[in-house]
């Protein structure tokens, strides 16, 4: 049984807690802190958490926590993570990691230094159709990953201070780019190198300093292509798709948006529909079970069972680190408009990965390029002539 300390009563530590509580019932939050007081109590009320506190270090050295749970502000990530590191106290640490690669370094260091368990949480890598599709790709179902399209949209944060370049660090790339550049990842293979980017960010419909749209492109070391699109002015909800296209198959996922649940009310019941939903009349789209189509439960099960079982867990402040630094890529190329190299400091992966081939031999002479069965029944087939590169195509008829 695991004893935690929850550093924020906000809307994070909100689904923080409820995932613990529920799916990992037989650990215990023994004490909430956050800035304000009042929040800090209710939410211990609501709960029943003994014990509420505003202040950071006391809820951290408190001799019974084991488990410190980072739900605060991006400012506030780097104060909490080098307190509990001192405090020798494992850590886990919402996404992003740091506001930028420096301070996820630093983290990062700190964490290793004192040589505590750390995760990275980072909830939807962890959804139910996520694990099941990255476990279909590991036994080959649609062969060799080459392009990832990972989007989240919304209408934007829920909190003033993701407004707030100063405390976040960021706008929509660093709130949600960091979600769909580690899908790719665990999509493509996180030994894979990161190598260069290219990213456009724009602040079109918000009256802020940040950037409330971008589009982003991640070349791998394999050939890979990654591609990411957030934005902070979609209306409609929370769009969260993936699409993997390997050499033999595709993916597709909706986890959010699209549910499987649709229902048209004229009026009817108010109130909460789901999360980013900004209508509670007409089609909405309700969502059976947010902490758990979200990916909390899958998240705090493999990181509280990782931590019991002295094991490293799927997503490690490393993992917060790379993304960071990825991000840190994109800012500089959409400042200048241009492809600009990956930073990477530390990196554990493979030097160097084999470049992603998947010819097909058709005989001694030829490859093939595609073969397909046309409306009139005979079967077109394309080969290229492996001496003179020459293309041609062979009509076969259809047996009799």
């Amino acid at each position: 049984m695991a004893k935690v300390a929850m550093l924020g009563a906000g809307f994070i530590g909100d689904f923080y807690t409820r995932s613990i509580i529920r799916e990992r019932s037989k650990d215990s939050i023994i004490v909430v802190c956050d800035a304000d007081v009042q929040r800090a109590k209710t939410f211990a009320e609501k709960y029943g958490i003994p014990e509420s506190t505003t202040d950071m270090q006391k809820a951290i050295t408190n001799p019974e926590v084991e488990i410190v749970v980072v739900g605060l502000p991006n400012n506030l990530h780097m104060e909490a993570v080098l307190m509990a590191a001192d405090a020798k106290k494992a850590v886990l640490c919402t996404k992003p990691l740091g506001r930028n690669a420096g301070e996820a370094k630093k983290m990062l260091d700190a964490v290793e230094k004192a040589g505590v368990f750390n995760g990275y949480l980072e909830d939807l890598v962890y959804t139910p159709k996520s694990l099941y599709s990255f476990e279909s790709i590991k036994n080959g179902v649609i062969g060799k990953v080459i392009w990832v399209r990972s989007r989240e949209t919304h209408p934007g944060p829920h909190s003033d201070w993701f407004w707030n370049k100063d405390i976040s660090g960021g706008g929509v790339m660093l709130d949600m780019g960091c979600h769909c550049i580690e899908i790719a990842r665990q999509y493509i293979g996180k030994d894979v190198k990161p190598v260069e980017v290219v990213c456009w960010a724009d602040t079109l419909v918000k009256p802020i300093d940040a950037e409330d749209n971008a589009i982003g492109f991640v070349r791998y070391d394999n050939g890979a292509m990654a591609q990411f699109e957030v934005s902070w002015s979609f209306r409609g909800g929370l769009d969260l798709r993936d699409e993997v296209m390997g050499t033999e198959g595709t993916i597709w996922l909706n986890n959010f948006l699209r549910t499987g649940i649709e229902i048209y009310t004229a009026g009817g019941k108010k109130g909460y529909v789901a999360e980013k939903v900004e209508s509670d009349q007409g089609w909405i789209f309700p969502v059976a079970d947010e902490v758990t189509d979200l990916g909390y439960n899958n998240m705090f099960n493999d990181m509280i069972s990782a931590y019991e079982n002295g094991t490293e867990c799927m997503e490690t402040f490393y993992d917060g680190y790379v993304v960071n630094e990825i991000m840190d890529a994109c800012y500089r190329s959409a400042k200048s408009k241009k492809w600009e190299p990956v930073n990477l400091d530390v990196w554990r992966g493979q030097e160097k990965a084999e470049h992603i081939s998947a010819f097909e031999e058709f005989d001694e002479d030829h490859l093939l390029i595609k073969e397909e069965l046309i409306p009139d029944g005979t079967t077109k087939r394309i080969l290229k002539n492996k001496k003179t590169g020459v293309i041609s195509q062979h009509i076969l008829q259809p047996s009799r």
